[in-house]
């Protein structure tokens, strides 16, 4: 007979004064931007049910940890401004935060699965195991661990060897895995706060290893158990975990703890193409996908990071929000105060989001705009130091305010205005040959002699003599002013080219306009 088994999460209204979220992310390397999102949103729904951000390090797969990764999974979250409230180090309520330092806690639990029939040890080798692999795939058919086989004597496990062999193989210390006891001819009926209600029939499940023979457990297993002994209401995950589901909620039922409510988030998907978004698709067409830079140690490789690039973390933020979730309205900037207020998980989308660099970019640029001159002038002053330039405060603010509408990057600023700094020592040779006539060096001499007398160097008053100059010789404006800009800019670019004579003032702008004489005449 058929068990309908309906399993439900915690009613929201009984636990709302105690919202618990974690992020919990392997450390075998760099962050990628799909898991900063996961944490994001775990974050944003925890603050906006005044709960707690957990950060727990599943370490169990010792095989491939990274020295490192845990700091830079933590530097990521700050620099992001998503701290967690506990973890490593830090308000260890119910710590310690890494799961490979509760690997004593994990035993006892998996021991007790045992003990109530709810799992096994299983002694079959590798080679045991892929022999039946091989035998099924010459029939046409699958292996699958579970009740099919796990009975019937040709596997090797506690549930067909005298208790007594098995007692004195683990005394022997021959290698073993515990495995859970997925139950027989049962249907679940399953619940997913983005997915709705999902039915799962167990006989299609195989019964997974829950404890390993190098003695560490599987993310199964663990993450159960902390997540009940960290008092976690919330499972807000990637959806590459949606199809361990039943077994987690089949081992909860095991246990009999009360089963959290489950949230699968979509995919970040590739801009071009098919698939989830990876490392060599922001090799290939040049964008991080990584919060921070980081170092292989390995091989020394250097991957970029958004923070390296010259994103601002609440660009970054803001725009990583809307991969997945829309606010159902039109709006698409928001402060970090602003998501925490208008998330919800029920707007998370079901299916991926295409990663769009263009706007990406589009977000920073915005960010940008709307941070003030005098922030994004001590932001320049930092980089026109390093270049060894030393200007006073209020200049370069004044060349911030003339460039900045045009700029994505703070970086851009020195592309945008490299030439209010120091004098060109090149020439666009499009706009040089387009520009430069035979008797344009004649007239650029008359505009420096006609400069030279001028006491009120303001843009207001170089423009009117000028202008007043040109019309007097009954010539066209461009005929002066487009070589009068490759003087002053070494290229067609910047803003309004009075304000920029006025900046550099009466000697600079004298002795570019000879250069460029001496230059192209």
């Amino acid at each position: 007979m058929i068990l309908e088994r309906y399993l439900c999460g915690l009613n929201l209204n009984e636990m709302k004064s105690n919202i618990r979220v974690r992020f919990a992310p392997s450390p075998t390397g760099p962050l990628h931007i799909g898991g900063v999102r996961t944490a994001l949103y775990n974050y944003l729904f925890a603050k906006k049910m005044n709960g707690t951000f957990i950060l727990r390090i599943e370490d169990t797969d010792q095989n491939r940890y990274v020295p490192g990764a845990e700091k830079y999974i933590i530097d990521s979250l700050n620099w992001c401004n998503i701290p967690f409230d506990e973890g490593p180090g830090k308000n260890e309520k119910y710590g310690p935060y890494r799961q490979s330092e509760r690997k004593s806690i994990y035993k006892e639990y998996a021991e007790r699965l045992i003990k109530e029939g709810n799992a096994y040890y299983a002694f079959d080798t590798s080679d045991q195991l892929n022999e039946h692999r091989r035998q099924h795939e010459l029939e046409g058919k699958t292996f699958i661990y579970n009740w099919h086989n796990r009975e019937k004597g040709r596997l090797v496990n506690s549930l067909v060897l005298p208790k007594d062999v098995t007692r004195k193989r683990i005394e022997n210390g021959d290698d073993f895995v515990i495995r859970f006891k997925t139950p027989k001819d049962e249907s679940l009926t399953l619940s997913d706060e983005i997915r709705g209600t999902i039915n799962i029939d167990t006989n299609t499940l195989d019964d997974k290893v829950l404890f390993k023979s190098d003695g560490m457990p599987t993310y199964h297993l663990a993450n159960i158990v902390d997540d009940y002994l960290m008092k976690i209401s919330h499972v807000i995950r990637g959806e590459e975990w949606l199809p361990s589901l039943p077994l987690h909620v089949l081992l909860y039922n095991s246990f009999g703890w009360p089963v959290p409510k489950f949230a699968h988030l979509p995919l970040i998907l590739k801009p071009v193409g098919k698939g989830k978004l990876s490392k060599r698709d922001g090799d290939k067409l040049g964008f991080p996908v990584f919060p921070l830079a980081y170092t292989n140690e390995k091989t020394g490789e250097v991957s970029r990071g958004y923070k390296e690039d010259g994103y601002f973390p609440d660009a970054f933020i803001n725009m990583l929000s809307l991969l997945g979730w829309n606010p159902g309205t039109d709006q698409e900037l928001f402060t970090l105060n602003n998501l925490i207020s208008s998330f919800e998980l029920s707007r998370v989308s079901k299916s991926g989001a295409k990663f769009n660099l263009d706007k990406t970019n589009w977000f920073n640029q915005q960010y940008l705009q709307n941070k003030t001159n005098n922030e994004l002038t001590q932001l320049y002053e930092t980089i026109l130091k390093e270049k060894g330039l030393n200007f006073s405060y209020n200049f370069i603010n004044k060349v911030v305010s003339l460039i900045k509408e045009r700029a994505v990057f703070v970086k851009d600023f020195w592309t945008l205005s490299n030439y209010f700094f120091e004098t060109p020592t090149s020439y666009n040779e499009k706009a040089s040959r387009k520009q430069w006539k035979e008797n344009t060096g004649e007239l650029m001499k008359e505009v420096a002699s006609l400069i030279t007398p001028i006491d009120d160097f303001s843009s207001t008053t170089i423009e009117k003599t000028v202008k007043e100059w040109i019309t007097s010789k009954e010539m066209g404006f461009g005929k002066i002013m487009q070589p009068l800009r490759l003087a002053m800019v070494g290229d067609m670019k910047g803003p309004h080219l009075f304000d920029i004579i006025e900046m550099i003032g009466k000697e600079e702008s004298i002795i570019r306009i000879h250069k460029i004489i001496n230059t192209l005449s």
